[in-house]
């Protein structure tokens, strides 16, 4: 799977690249493209999709003061669809459900204040407050969905248009007299994330998200879903929400949550034991270990690299990122692997069993872009394509099969071999956050008297495997080299 975007990608082309990269993409090895939020945000044409406004609105109508999204018109979006499914590629949709922003119309509704550290903490009386709670879209005028949304169908606000006050408002509404339950007690309870919070637990809600989830599979196809936000959302919604999907569109549709908890594998872990299996998550334990290695060099002991990580205690349900849109450097989680250790990052989560790996846009085809920082400092930012990234992804789509035999057996030179299948041939991979490595590893007896290269290049001599399917193999310093038979 690649993200095919990432925090700061231009307006107005996104979806007319896709479609034309659609083939290369097949033919560099990508199975499954993850697209951005394809429908209109409170921002319009320049907001990268997370501040949703209308989920039925795909870059159709006129509304935020723009047709089209940040990506484009809907019809460029159906077509870039189109591309990936004839290039044998599936569409995963990224699906905003947690809020709503950009309301149509004030309402007068009676809330409490709650202590922004604890949001269990009630600490005002019962008051009324406006909110911009009541959506309409009057561009759409009903097409698709004639459902209005007002204060029964959120639970929190940040806002009082009255008084002017920022604060978090807990709605006082008939559907609970506290904020949803979550799996953990982060900020007491961290239900509440940012603009109109939507409340699952009144049914029409619930019964409108379905029926356009289903809406939108008729229109786009999707043959999987990126759930954002997931860590503020009751486990119960999304439980009901996947299994009545696919139950009515008769379709197996993946689906991959963002709880994003940095080294907290307890909580994911939770979080799947309460959705009852019913998503994958991202490996946020594994990407939080790697950002740490790539700043430790050979301090790191690589032995433990996957210790603490989702791929390593439930690979089935594991997605595995190096970085993504929320990671990269001027964004608010930022917390980017270092250029020099990307390439052994993507050879342990693209060339071995376990996990599904995603690789990021920018670690593909490099970008760049300029944002204030932290501190209030402009900066420009270039990320260069990761070295050896095609080769990699070559790699897997060609020798990364078969029984895997792991040789995690010094701080800082470790290695794997994958043994091939039937119609493939397997590689044997060798990596070093340290100095210039060896190490002698089987493939397997089929490669007796064979020939292998390193297919990225680093190494030019070759190595011959002996009759017992043993080789020694090599890799560079900070470097990993991927042996593959030669041709």
């Amino acid at each position: 799977m690649i993200q095919y975007f990432h925090w700061y990608t231009p307006d107005n082309i996104l979806w007319k690249e896709l479609k034309e990269k659609a083939g290369w993409l097949a033919n560099a090895g990508i199975t499954s493209v993850w697209m951005p939020p394809a429908h209109k945000a409170a921002g319009g044409g320049y907001s990268t999709g997370y501040d949703i406004y209308d989920l039925y609105d795909l870059g159709e109508f006129n509304q935020k003061g723009t047709v089209r999204t940040k990506y484009g018109t809907k019809e460029e979006y159906l077509q870039a669809t189109a591309a990936l499914h004839a290039a044998g590629i599936q569409v995963i949709a990224d699906i905003v459900l947690n809020h709503k922003a950009g309301g149509d119309e004030p309402e007068r509704i009676m809330a409490v204040k709650v202590n922004e550290d604890n949001r269990n903490e009630t600490v005002s009386e019962p008051e009324e407050i406006e909110a911009y709670t009541k959506f309409f879209f009057p561009g759409r005028n009903g097409k698709y969905s004639s459902f209005i949304w007002n204060h029964q169908c959120f639970s929190g606000v940040d806002y009082n248009h009255l008084t002017g006050d920022t604060a978090i408002y807990r709605l006082l509404n008939e559907h609970g007299d506290n904020w949803e339950e979550m799996i953990d007690d982060e900020k007491g309870n961290y239900d509440y994330l940012m603009y109109c919070d939507i409340e699952f637990r009144n049914n029409v809600v619930r019964e409108e998200l379905l029926q356009w989830a289903k809406w939108f599979h008729e229109t786009a196809g999707y043959d999987g879903v990126r759930l954002d936000a997931v860590k503020h959302m009751s486990p119960f919604f999304y439980t009901e929400w996947l299994r009545k999907l696919r139950e009515q569109t008769g379709k197996d549709i993946f689906a991959v949550g963002e709880y994003w908890a940095p080294g907290q594998l307890d909580l994911l872990l939770k979080y799947i034991e309460k959705t009852e299996g019913e998503m994958s998550l991202f490996d946020a334990a594994l990407h939080h270990t790697l950002h740490v290695a790539s700043n430790s060099g050979h301090d790191f002991d690589m032995r433990t690299i996957f210790d603490g990580s989702l791929v390593q205690v439930n690979p089935l349900l594991a997605v595995t990122v190096v970085d993504n849109h929320d990671t990269q450097p001027l964004q608010a989680l930022e917390a980017p692997v270092e250029q020099w250790f990307k390439p052994i990052a993507y050879a342990l989560i693209l060339l071995r069993v376990d996990g599904y790996p995603c690789v990021f846009y920018p670690d593909l085809f490099g970008c760049s872009y300029k944002d204030k920082g932290k501190d209030g400092g402009d900066y420009e930012i270039f990320l260069d394509k990761v070295d050896g990234i095609e080769a990699l992804l070559q790699a897997r789509a060609k020798h990364a099969y078969g029984q895997q035999r792991d040789y995690f057996d010094h701080a800082n030179c470790i290695g794997f071999t994958r043994e091939g299948d039937e119609e493939h041939s397997g590689c044997a991979v060798l990596l070093s956050n340290g100095e210039e490595g060896n190490k002698t590893m089987e493939v397997g007896k089929r490669y007796a008297g064979k020939t292998f290269t390193d297919s990225l290049g680093k190494h030019t001599i070759p190595v011959t495997v002996n009759e017992e399917g043993w080789a020694e193999f090599y890799c560079l310093a900070a470097s990993v080299s991927v042996w593959v038979e030669a041709v």
